[in-house]
C-alpha cells in the first residue's frame, strides 16, 4: 500500500506551505500535493519553489495522514523551526513588541493569535513551557503561515515578565475591567499579556503588569474570545504608531 513519508513536523494547507517556502526559516523534506489540484496561484508557487520536493499523490493519501482534517490538498514534511530565547529576541530588537499568552488551551486561539501577530508586527509570542499549546499542526494551519515568521518561544511566563520588566518594557495585561486601550500610549516597547480562555489573567501575572487594558463592550456582552481581544489590542498599537507617523 502506498504511503507518505512524514518523519518531521507536519504542515497542512497551501498558505502554511507557501509561507514556509518563502520565509526559508526551516528546511522542507517532502511536499505532497493532491494530484487533482488545479494550478492556482499558490499551487503554482509551491510547484515552482518546491521543485524536486513536490510529489503528486492521490487525495485519499493526504486525507489518511492529515492531523487537522483541513489540508487543502497540500501536506509537507518539515524540519522543526529554529528555537529562539527571549534574550535573543530582546538583543535583536531595541524596541520590541512582545505578546505573552498564558494557559491558552485551544489550538485555534493560539493559531489565530500568531496570524494577527504577524500582521501587527509582533517580534515574538511567548507561551509557557508546561501550560498551553505549542506549534501543533492545527496551530500552524490556523496561523496560515504566521508561525513561520513570528517566533514562538516556550519559556515561563513569570520569568519572562521579570526579564521584560528589567529591560524597562511596558507590560500591559488584558482583562475585562481594564481601561480602554486608546487611553494608554502603546507606541514604545511593549509586552501584551493575555490569560487563558476561562481564567483570564492569574493574580501573579496581573501583579506584574504596569496597566490593565480592556475592550469596552456593548450589548451586555461580558467578554470576547481571547484571540479577538489580542487582535484588537495588537492593532490598536499599530493604529497609534500610524497616527504618530511611524
Amino acid at each position: 500500500m502506498e504511503s507518505l513519508k512524514l518523519s518531521g513536523e507536519v504542515l497542512e494547507g497551501r498558505n502554511v506551505v507557501v509561507e514556509a517556502l518563502r520565509r526559508k526559516r526551516r528546511a522542507l523534506r517532502h511536499i505532497y500535493l493532491d494530484d487533482a489540484a488545479k494550478a492556482d496561484e499558490k499551487v503554482t508557487e509551491i510547484i515552482e519553489k518546491g521543485g524536486k520536493l513536490v510529489r503528486r499523490v492521490p487525495r485519499h493519501l493526504l486525507d489518511r495522514v492529515s492531523q487537522t482534517g483541513v489540508h487543502n490538498g497540500v501536506i509537507a514534511d518539515a524540519d522543526p523551526l529554529p528555537e529562539l530565547s527571549l534574550r535573543e529576541v530582546l538583543a535583536a530588537n531595541p524596541d520590541p513588541f512582545l505578546v505573552l499568552v498564558d494557559e491558552v488551551q485551544y489550538e485555534h486561539n493560539l493559531g489565530a493569535i500568531l496570524r494577527s501577530a504577524l500582521g501587527a508586527g509582533v517580534d515574538a509570542v511567548i507561551v509557557p513551557v508546561q501550560r498551553g499549546k505549542g506549534l501543533s499542526p492545527v496551530v500552524q494551519r490556523v496561523s496560515m503561515g504566521g508561525a513561520e515568521a513570528v517566533p514562538l518561544i516556550r519559556e515561563g511566563i513569570s520569568s519572562s515578565l521579570a526579564e521584560i520588566r528589567r529591560q524597562g518594557i511596558l507590560v500591559v495585561g488584558a482583562d475585562m475591567d481594564g481601561v480602554p486601550p486608546w487611553e494608554v500610549d502603546l507606541t514604545g516597547p511593549v509586552a501584551m499579556v493575555f490569560g487563558g480562555e476561562d481564567k483570564g489573567l492569574t493574580d501573579p501575572v496581573r501583579k506584574r503588569c504596569d496597566v490593565i487594558l480592556g475592550v469596552p463592550l456593548l450589548g451586555n456582552l461580558e467578554s470576547l474570545n481571547v484571540s479577538v481581544t489580542a487582535a484588537l489590542l495588537m492593532f490598536e498599537r499599530q493604529r497609534q504608531l500610524r497616527q504618530r507617523g511611524d
